[in-house]
């Protein structure tokens, strides 16, 4: 993960999921990973970038989902461990394009 943080929200509902993805990008410099349709209606957003960025990205986008539908969960880790990225492989969920 090139010691970028990882920041996630967990909705219920692809609309919700999308209105806070686009929050999240619009509010700071982070790169956008993809998203996990969890089951049950639930989607999962991911993105990374500078812990601050993530930070600031997750907190608007908890704030956009929250004015439409219901936000389930929203986590920084400001530090991943290298590991993680397996994890996050098996879901294809990897960075196309760097940061600037």
């Amino acid at each position: 993960m090139k010691h970028q943080a990882l920041g996630m929200i967990e909705t219920k509902g692809l609309v919700t999921a999308i209105e806070a993805a686009d929050a999240m990008m619009k509010a700071a410099n982070v790169a956008l990973m993809g998203y996990e349709n969890i089951g049950s209606g639930m989607v999962t957003v991911m993105v990374r970038g500078d812990v601050g960025a993530v930070k600031a990205s997750v907190e608007a986008g908890l704030e956009e989902g929250e004015k439409i539908g219901e936000v389930i969960t929203a986590h920084v880790i400001a530090r991943p461990h290298t590991d993680i990225e397996k994890i996050l492989a098996q879901h294809n969920l990897k960075v196309e394009e760097e940061l600037d």
